[in-house]
């Protein structure tokens, strides 16, 4: 069996151009993606799934605007515009993805007073999403990450596959960061000191 699983974050519609969250190029990495897919025989999709008035919103916190930060229960959380809301179609696949083989699909953020970054764990760092089991469960050892955000999602869904004991690589030209202030090089230096390959 091949050990290695393609997992894919967020490519959702509200990620690429157009969208609620939009990240610059976003979309332009879904070619990529869907060659990648073709050449993994195993992947997974990660899916931002988060109810109305989640917590993360900066709608949901009177006087705070998108892109700062509040202290919340786990720590200190990032506010977003309104984005990946469940049913909506924001939340949906972008429609250039193509990957009819995928194994499993993860929704993160459902919970509506956390929110979740990783496709391993809730922004707790503790609270599972069962994603870290089902690929030690079927035997996998190593994660190839995709996807959007590359300094956000795509960043603690690799950090925490590391933790879990997988290796990890993070192939950054099928990524696209939202780099805020400096967000992005942040993330390369993580990846350097966790011994996450970025190719």
């Amino acid at each position: 069996m091949t050990k290695t699983v393609l997992l894919i974050v967020d490519m959702q519609n509200d990620f690429c151009p157009g969208g609620r969250l939009a990240v610059k190029g976003g979309e332009e990495i879904a070619s990529l993606i869907n060659i990648m897919a073709r050449q993994h025989e195993h992947v997974v999709l990660t899916q931002d799934w988060h109810p109305l008035g989640h917590s993360s919103f900066a709608s949901q916190h009177p006087g705070h605007e998108p892109f700062t930060q509040v202290e919340m229960p786990y720590g200190m959380q990032t506010l977003w515009p309104d984005h990946c809301v469940i049913g909506s179609k924001g939340a949906d696949f972008h429609y250039t993805l193509d990957v009819p083989h995928a194994e499993a699909i993860i929704r993160k953020g459902f919970r509506k007073s956390i929110d979740s970054y990783s496709a391993f764990f809730e922004n707790d760092h503790t609270t599972p999403t069962g994603l870290g089991g089902y690929l030690k469960e079927r035997g996998f050892t190593n994660v190839t990450c995709v996807g959007l955000a590359f300094d956000y999602c795509v960043r603690y869904s690799a950090e925490d596959a590391k933790v879990l004991g997988f290796e990890v690589e993070v192939v950054e030209r099928a990524t696209r960061a939202i780099d805020l202030a400096g967000t992005a090089e942040f993330t390369r230096q993580s990846f350097r000191e966790r011994g996450i390959i970025l190719k």
